[in-house]
């Protein structure tokens, strides 16, 4: 415990611990950014929009300038597209007829076009007219979806107006309604994808800009202060409570994971180094008593913890997800009512996934997992990012050894020198043959405090696997340490491929054991995170710093698309004290301290883009005479080979997509808005690496290229290959956690294990009950929506309609995909590769880029959407 109290005294904030503002003392208000603004229905001064305020209103000013000089006014035609909701919801049908009925007081959407010049005389962007929508002016549904509505509006603009650069809308219904999208006369366009407040809820119009992207230094002289503005609103002021309609982008640590007043097991140390800085009340209404002032809090005790409003799921979403949720209980329900779940496969009456159905030669049942399999799971399993070449024999710890005891391994060369065909160990490396899975830093700190727990057990463990000649791994030896101490008889023990029936079992226990690490691994270092949690801060900086006009934030977009909804959900229903996480996984309620202590240790950013971590891992070495520049020492690699295609196409893409923006370094270094998003990310989203070297430079085009290809390779690719085969490659002879350690030849318990050895070892794996539940989270957290968007697909191509270049640019990324899709396609029916395409063995389709609705194995959306 004390070891672990100073690791996480030593992480003074961490990036789990980011995410939107929460908690604010004063209300903020929109009178500090747009002074003298007040609204009365269809009668107020335009100009106090931008700032200032006028005697007399838009109308008035405008039937002025008509009566003096009626020819020189024009009309401007333009479509706005609205979605519903669900038309099955009585409250929104009711919405719907109120609205359309409702022309008379003072209802509609009120809407003005902003220049993208200035007015000579005043210096501030000319404004057309104010026009009114009302639902009764429908022109019906269109695109054929009933959840969208059309309506067509006249905008009068002096006919020296220029060309509209922005669009200002007010909402005077009851209710929110969801934008899509304004076009003017069909050559401006305005891709909103929002939601809009009604008045009482919302006095600030909302501000579109249209779909042309613009360098800060190119905004056109009508758009700068609106630019500036939009900035403002989102970054906030830091203070206020946060209302589910804001849209502000802020930062917080994720102290709210614990919830001691429902008892001492829900208590949880504050991650983010910070205390609290007084006691606050929960949901009994009075302060806590069972805990200090270090322990975490839920955020709050009667409202949901706020996301941006512009970040909450989309009609479809919602009912995707809810839909899940039903799932999910009927799924549990399934697999709890099967008998027998471990004994014997062919019990089973339900359709089980396919790993189940195609299980390794002289596997029985799921108390068997084949050494072909358990080395395959590296390579093209759900996790396939930890496997590092072997490069000093044997492995050293870095651990501190006056708290951990000798760092020097016990894996010895008669472990595994008649496994080497023929080679020594030095042999072996020098010929890049030995490769190593090593989880046992990571683990050791915290072995005390997990086995302390009811039904967990775990070791450290070390794996050592061979490159056959096939092209396959094999497993050669697993070692199993624990913490040293007076009651542990041996604090290291090292397992060899069996050659009884007792090794065997003994071998299927340390397999199993590795497993569990290995799924702890995946999903709350790599998958957690590397991907949702470091992404975040990324994403929350893009919306403060990077205007929605500038070209970086539009090529990122569809990258960040419900990413902080997601993580939001899962810090209330995953990550939270007694949450799925927590009950699923071996660490237990140290789940998130151990994610903390690998943020800490482990992560670069320089090392997250995918050549990077093949080459630190010493999977590959640079090679220019090789496809992607690299030559993978392991060929048949599944992960690898795939993920290398997406990160060419990407890179490809990316690279046209800069140059053409910034055809020199002066320009990005130069670009205030880029070089303070990317600051942000550093400085306040990972505050606990802030003074690290190894943070790329963002000074030219090729240090942005290579920023933005890891940004998007891990929002895509990475996150499909480590989330979409969860519930396809459930297996329990994989488990996420166990309940025994190995039996020694000392304990009670090793007669019983001698006598039935099978049934120690189905005692040792996670209960039935808990299997249950598992699959059933797996189904929908691995599951597509109906309103996925996948990787070059994109619906915003007009915001290019006048630059050719980067419109062939996403033309060629799309067609790229379809190619990667088919070459993915080939490899997997490739004979020649045996770790895809062999008896027993699934194709690895984790990142083939398309797929259909529900949990398929395979499909990579743009973004983090699950």
């Amino acid at each position: 415990m004390a070891a672990c109290n100073q690791l996480l005294a030593s992480s003074t904030r961490f990036l789990l611990n980011v995410k939107p503002f929460q908690r604010r003392k004063k209300l903020s208000t929109f009178n500090s950014i747009l002074p003298n603004y007040t609204r009365k229905p269809l009668e107020y001064s335009s100009k106090a929009i931008l700032g200032h305020a006028e005697t007399c209103s838009a109308e008035e000013n405008l039937a002025k300038a008509e009566k003096d000089e009626p020819s020189r006014t024009i009309s401007l035609s333009a479509i706005v597209t609205l979605k519903y909701a669900n038309p099955t919801d009585l409250k929104d049908v009711i919405f719907q007829l109120m609205n359309a009925s409702s022309t008379t007081n003072g209802r509609g959407v009120v809407l003005q076009l902003v220049s993208s010049e200035l007015d000579p005389h005043t210096r501030e962007p000319k404004l057309s007219r104010e026009a009114v929508l009302n639902m009764s002016n429908s022109n019906g549904p269109s695109s054929g979806s009933s959840h969208h509505q059309t309506f067509r509006i006249q905008f009068t603009v002096d006919h020296n107006f220029g060309v509209p650069g922005a669009i200002m809308v007010y909402n005077k219904y009851e209710k929110e309604f969801f934008l899509m999208s304004i076009s003017v006369e069909g050559f401006v366009n305005f891709d909103c994808k929002s939601w809009i407040q009604p008045e009482k809820v919302n006095s600030r119009p909302r501000v579109f800009f249209s779909n042309k992207a613009y360098l800060p230094f190119q905004t056109p002289a009508g758009l700068k202060k609106l630019r500036e503005r939009e900035l403002q609103e989102l970054r906030g002021d830091g203070t206020g409570t946060r209302l589910a309609s804001d849209r502000i982008y802020d930062y917080d640590v994720y102290n709210d994971l614990g919830d001691p007043d429902k008892g001492i097991e829900r208590v949880r140390p504050t991650l983010g180094g910070q205390q609290n800085p007084h006691p606050r009340r929960c949901r009994t209404g009075r302060p806590p008593t069972i805990v200090d002032a270090n322990a975490e809090i839920p955020a709050s005790c009667s409202k949901p913890v706020y996301v941006p409003r512009d970040e909450e799921f989309e009609e479809s979403k919602n009912r995707y997800v809810s839909t899940g949720k039903l799932k999910a209980v009927f799924g549990y329900l399934m697999f709890s009512l099967v008998p027998n779940l471990y004994s014997d496969v062919t019990n089973l009456k339900i359709k089980l996934p396919h790993y189940q159905n195609n299980s390794p030669p002289g596997a029985k049942g799921f108390s068997d997992l084949g050494d072909d399999e358990f080395a395959l799971r590296v390579l093209a399993g759900i996790n396939p990012l930890n496997i590092e070449r072997l490069t000093n024999f044997p492995p050293r710890s870095k651990l501190d050894p006056s708290i951990y005891g000798p760092l020097e391994s016990a894996l010895k060369e008669e472990h595994i020198i008649s496994h080497l065909d023929g080679m020594s160990v030095q042999q072996a490396m020098d010929k890049k043959k030995l490769f190593l899975l090593d989880y046992h830093d990571l683990y050791l700190p915290f072995l005390n405090q997990i086995n302390a727990l009811d039904d967990r057990k775990s070791y450290a463990t070390r794996t050592l696997f061979f490159l056959t000649s096939a092209g396959t791994l094999k497993p050669v030896a697993i070692e199993l340490s624990l913490p040293k101490g007076e009651l542990t008889v041996s604090s290291k023990q090292v397992l060899t491929p069996p050659i009884d029936d007792t090794s065997n079992w003994l071998w299927q226990l340390a397999k199993a054991h590795v497993c569990t690490n290995d799924s702890g691994v995946h999903q709350l270092v790599n998958h957690w995170l590397r991907v949702h949690a470091c992404m975040e801060p990324v994403i929350i900086a893009a919306h403060r710093q990077l205007s929605i006009m500038h070209p970086i934030f539009k090529l990122l977009k569809p990258h960040l698309r419900y990413t902080l909804r997601v993580n939001t959900t899962a810090r209330e229903t995953l990550l939270n004290a007694n949450g799925t996480i927590e009950s699923f996984y071996a660490p237990g309620q140290y789940c998130m301290q151990l994610a903390c202590s690998a943020y800490r240790d482990f992560w670069r950013f320089d090392q997250e883009g995918l050549p990077a971590d093949l080459i630190r891992r010493g999977i590959a070495v640079p090679d220019p005479k090789h496809e992607h520049g690299l030559r993978l020492l392991i060929e048949d690699y599944p992960y690898a080979n795939d993920g290398l295609l997406y990160w060419s196409a990407i890179d490809k893409l990316v690279k046209t997509y800069v140059d053409h923006y910034y055809p020199n370094a002066v320009l990005i270094q130069d670009d205030k808005e880029l070089q303070a998003w990317y600051r942000e990310v550093i400085n306040v989203g990972h505050a606990d690496h802030r003074f690290a070297t190894w943070w790329p430079n963002l000074e030219t085009p090729d240090d942005l290229i290579k920023i933005l290809t890891t940004l998007i390779w891990v929002a895509s690719g990475e996150h499909a290959a480590l989330n979409f085969g969860q519930y396809g490659r459930f297996d329990p002879s994989h488990p996420n956690l166990m309940r025994k350690l190995l039996p020694q030849e000392n304990d009670p318990e090793y007669a019983s294990f001698l006598e039935n050895p099978k049934e120690y070892f189905l005692s040792s794996l996670p209960s039935l009950d808990n299997s249950a539940k598992f699959a059933s989270v797996l189904s929908v957290i691995s599951a597509h929506s109906s309103d996925e968007e996948y990787i070059g697909q994109r619906d915003d191509l007009l915001s290019w309609s006048g630059e050719p270049e980067i419109l062939e640019a996403f033309y060629r990324f799309f067609v790229d995909i379809k190619m990667l899709e088919r070459e993915i396609e080939e490899r997997n029916s490739d004979s020649n590769l045996r770790n895809r395409c062999a008896v027993g063995i699934p194709p690895y389709e984790l990142l083939i880029p398309s797929s259909g609705n529900g949990a398929t194995s395979r499909g990579v959306p743009n973004s983090i959407t699950v």
